[in-house]
């Protein structure tokens, strides 16, 4: 164990080590020496969900009998774990595996679960989640997306955006209004297969300050016609108490990838500052940089106790809604102001993209929106008190 690395988690075993093995050895072999070249085309190449798949890195928590690989959601947390240790941002596995399978998983017919899952384990299908629209952010109950019945069909009309994995997904769950006039009530959850599907179109690949690979596009929805076997959930109505559901979970994912970012940066900088020398002795050895160095180290090792707690709490079907969500507002806080703090002492260097810090920096930043901005976080714990 060090500063940077902690030992093995409570919540781990021989089997979630061995998974941790696989996952590294094929994000640093099959995904790393790519990152740069996916950031300029802004999305991965296709066959590497198909690579993932097939040494069953996807949807590694769902089921055997579903094609997946059986575990938990410490598998999952150690895919992201292991995917910030490899700097390897673009692949959206956790949005994949961690999210849109366990929609499925957990409001699916048996026959939907058969149709769908062992597809998104193989990679034959890549999952999205659709919620976000224009002008409505964080406010779920706000979406004007329609998903209308005509015989036997969901007729569904509208515009999602900011949609990660949207450039590549095949297997889109879609928030849409199945009663327009009923507010939250009227809201249900439409999967939707999109290859070869009339209506439905991709926008431009977003491009972003940071996680440049990660292909977030804009969807757009014309008249799209999948049958009415597609709503996820016995009845109308149920999506946003599906969405609150499965939030948390969302959340403590984001919150496992903050955790990481910090003990990488924390690593990369003790590395430079140790290595770099500035008025004849090194960068490490000025009391501020030994100084602030040691916060960092105390916030990571706080983050680390903290997440791991969440880790095991969840686990045991223990983890509530008020404690995921402070998990993720203070994780990728955290996350933030050390990657501001650390650039600092790569100086100018920090500022220049081949340097791993600068993309440390960039990508955190995101982390205090998605899956619920921060505010919002504060807000869902203020009701709790």
């Amino acid at each position: 164990m060090t500063a940077t690395r902690p030992a093995r988690p409570a919540w781990s075993d021989d089997d979630i080590e061995a998974f941790r093995d696989l996952a590294r050895s094929f994000l640093t072999k099959e995904c790393a020496p790519h990152e740069e070249r996916w950031g300029q085309q802004q999305h991965v190449d296709r066959e590497i969900w198909n690579k993932a798949g097939e040494l069953g890195l996807l949807c590694p928590s769902i089921p055997t009998e579903y094609g997946g690989g059986g575990g938990t959601f410490a598998h999952e947390a150690v895919m992201a774990e292991e995917q910030i240790r490899a700097m390897v941002g673009s692949l959206g596995t956790a949005v994949h595996s961690t999210i849109v399978a366990h929609y499925v998983l957990a409001y699916g017919t048996e026959e939907q679960k058969q149709r769908w899952l062992p597809r998104l384990a193989s990679g034959e299908l890549v999952g999205a989640i659709a919620m976000t629209e224009p002008g409505t952010g964080s406010d779920l109950q706000g979406i004007k997306t329609k998903a209308l019945k005509s015989g036997g069909q969901y007729v569904i009309d509208g515009a999602k955006t900011f949609i990660s994995n949207g450039g590549l997904a095949n297997f889109i769950i879609v928030a849409a209004k199945t009663d327009p006039e009923n507010g939250a009530k009227g809201i249900s959850l439409i999967a939707v297969e999109t290859d070869g599907l009339e209506g439905f179109s991709r926008g431009r690949l977003l491009k972003k300050i940071g996680q440049h690979g990660q292909d977030t596009a804009e969807l757009f929805f014309d008249g799209v016609k999948v049958p009415v076997d597609c709503l996820l959930g016995d009845e109308e109505g149920q999506g946003f108490i599906q969405l609150m559901s499965q939030l948390p979970q969302e959340r403590l994912v984001l919150a496992v990838g903050a955790v990481a970012a910090i003990e990488e940066t924390l690593a990369q900088t003790l590395k430079y500052t140790k290595d770099r020398n500035a008025f004849g002795k090194t960068v490490f050895s000025f009391q501020n940089t030994r100084f602030k160095l040691a916060e960092v180290a105390t916030t990571a090792k706080i983050a680390r106790v903290f997440i791991d707690d969440c880790i095991q709490q969840h686990l045991a079907g223990q983890l509530d809604v008020a404690t995921a969500s402070m998990a993720k507002w203070w994780t990728t806080q955290m996350q933030c102001d050390v990657a501001d703090e650390c650039l600092q002492f790569f100086g100018g260097y920090g500022y220049m993209e081949e340097y791993p810090i600068s993309r440390l920096y960039t990508d955190a930043r995101i982390q205090k929106i998605y899956g619920g901005t921060n505010e919002i976080m504060k807000e869902i714990i203020s009701r709790f008190l």
